[in-house]
């Protein structure tokens, strides 16, 4: 060792250690390259290798170039369709059946040629199909039954409506019960459209079906005799209700005229824009939507009331002869005069009933010559508790709830100029004035007369749980009602209104009414109300046949004549 400049120290190497390494030198493994000394890369190497990855990432570019640039726009719309797409699979509506298990409203599947107008196969998502709706051909069922509208895809097959649109009638009121719920599908497709794989994704839920209380073959037969004596009698139209007074189940509920409610569903255009348009109105419902004055089928209800209040004894006779006259204060040489339609003597309150005594119900309603009278509060009071003025609360869309007639109502409606005045209440116990019903509320108050003053809720569905509420009046007195209605029926007075309905097979008890219309009461609406059997009520009816000429003497109840008969011979399970 040695010292060099600076701090720095030399060491040397020493002849041993020189053959020490030489001693080693034999144990390399030559295979390895051990003990070679590497030498540096050429210049020429580096560039060769340079020009390759040169060359690779031009290639790469050009290809990117291509099919980005030159082909991106046909690689994308083919990329567009080589996807996972969505496919409806349509729930089947449930079906409707009536009360005796006939098929109104079922589910067909659709036609080739109906198929390919509506879907497409190339794309999109309308490549499935839906059920077609169908309904029974019956007359008299198109109100009750209602329509839908089908789902709907647009130019390029997407769907933009998916399920059934319920429009009216059963099929609204109860779409929750009908409509299901819809499945799908995932479908793999490759570039080319082609399907590659198809899994269910949901499946579909049906409809559940739907047994009404209607019978079918009731109902229709009971369109077909009235719309057929109200086209003879000059009626433009009309409504009928049967419903248990027992349960509020509907037997029948029809409208006339009708609509072809298997043409709504199917778009017919020319169909639908012609009943739109017509001037007859077939699309109103008139039994639920329809409002009538009712004359004097109301007067069963003031009789019941002015028992329980009180006022009259069943068996005081009021004398009819043809008019009472009230005393005109702006013109005491001509007192006003509130006719009768006709002199019918000393009547009861049973007799009044049976004849239908304008006078008495003056009389009872208003009060006259020292018998007082309810007032137009309790008219208004006993015309709710039974119904009127209200919804039934039946199912159905786009029930009316009517008018009774009242001072703070003609106030309103007339302006304050013009006072409430006797006359007014005389023409509200008579069910005329302002007042307005429906045919399901007259159905309603019908049957609470027959069941001992149970006001119940219609139900259109079978076996439904009853629901009511009490009118309070204590059936005694609807009793005394219930022996007018049957006497109007049975009594041999000539002046008794439906002594045709006397008939065997059948034990009816019913109340006629006539309300005059227009300016001059030249038209006038015919209704019947009634129940059977009358001395064990089962079944209640109420019948409008609405806008005849006035004077038109073959009404609502002459209409009906004919089908109880046939009831009696065909449904006799209905009659006893």
């Amino acid at each position: 060792m040695r010292q060099g400049r600076g701090s720095s120290v030399v060491h040397e190497i020493a002849p041993d250690e020189i053959f020490l390494d030489s001693s080693n030198l034999p144990g390399h493994e030559s295979s390895q390259f051990e003990g070679r000394v590497a030498k540096p890369l050429s210049r020429r190497a580096i560039v060769a290798v340079g020009l390759a990855f040169l060359l690779v990432a031009l290639v790469f570019a050009g290809r990117a170039f291509s099919l980005q640039i030159v082909r991106g726009s046909q690689l994308a719309d083919a990329s567009r369709f080589n996807t996972l797409s969505r496919t409806i699979i349509f729930s089947s509506r449930g079906v409707i059946y009536d009360r005796t298990g006939r098929e109104l409203a079922w589910n067909e599947p659709q036609q080739q040629a109906v198929a390919d107008a509506i879907s497409t196969t190339d794309k999109g998502e309308a490549t499935s199909l839906y059920a077609l709706r169908r309904y029974a051909s019956a007359s008299g069922l198109s109100h009750v039954l209602g329509f839908v509208q089908y789902p709907k895809a647009d130019s390029q097959g997407n769907w933009w409506r998916t399920e059934y649109a319920p429009i009216s009638g059963v099929e609204l009121a109860f779409n929750d019960t009908l409509a299901g719920a819809n499945g799908s599908t995932m479908v793999e497709r490759d570039a080319h459209g082609n399907v590659e794989r198809e899994d269910i994704v949901a499946r579909p839920k049906n409809g559940e079906p739907l047994t009404l209380s209607i019978d079918a073959d009731v109902q229709s037969k009971l369109y077909e005799v009235l719309f057929a004596h109200a086209s003879e009698q000059g009626f433009d139209g009309g409504a009928a209700v049967i419903m248990d007074v027992r349960t509020g189940e509907i037997l029948a509920l029809t409208s006339f005229p009708e609509y072809d409610n298997q043409a709504f569903t199917d778009g017919n255009a020319s169909v639908v824009r012609a009943e739109t348009s017509d001037a007859s109105t077939p699309l109103l419902d008139r039994a639920v939507s329809g409002l009538y004055t009712p004359g004097s089928i109301v007067k069963p209800i003031f009789a019941a009331a002015a028992l329980n209040e009180g006022i009259i004894s069943p068996d005081k006779d009021i004398v009819s002869t043809g008019a009472i006259s009230i005393p005109n204060p702006y013109d005491p040489d001509n007192p006003t005069l509130f006719r009768d339609w006709t002199v019918h003597g000393p009547v009861n309150m049973r007799e009044a009933i049976a004849v239908s005594s304008d006078e008495y119900f003056y009389t009872i309603g208003g009060g006259y010559e020292g018998q007082q009278g309810l007032g137009i509060a309790r008219l208004d009071e006993y015309a709710k508790l039974f119904g009127l003025g209200e919804h039934t609360g039946i199912e159905l869309s786009g029930e009316q709830s009517g008018v009774i007639p009242t001072p703070e109502w003609k106030a309103i409606t007339f302006g304050e100029d013009d006072p409430w005045r006797i006359g007014n209440t005389y023409h509200t116990a008579i069910g005329q004035y302002g007042f307005q019903i429906t045919p399901i509320q007259a159905a309603v108050f019908a049957a609470a007369i027959g069941n001992g003053g149970k006001l119940l809720k219609p139900q259109l569905v079978a076996s439904s749980t009853p629901q009511f509420r009490d009118v309070g009046v204590p059936d005694k007195y609807l009793q005394v009602a219930r022996e007018g209605m049957r006497l109007a029926v049975t009594s041999d007075r000539t002046d008794a209104t439906v002594k045709f309905f006397n008939m065997s097979g059948i034990e009816l008890a019913a109340k006629t009414g006539t309300a005059q219309l227009g300016l001059h009461n030249e038209w006038m609406n015919s209704w019947s109300i009634g129940f059977w059997p009358a001395s064990d009520p089962k079944y209640a009816y109420a019948v409008v046949l609405e806008h005849a000429p006035a004077g038109t003497l073959s009404g609502a109840a002459p209409g009906m004549l004919p089908f109880f008969r046939w009831l009696i011979a065909a449904h006799p399970e209905y009659v006893k």
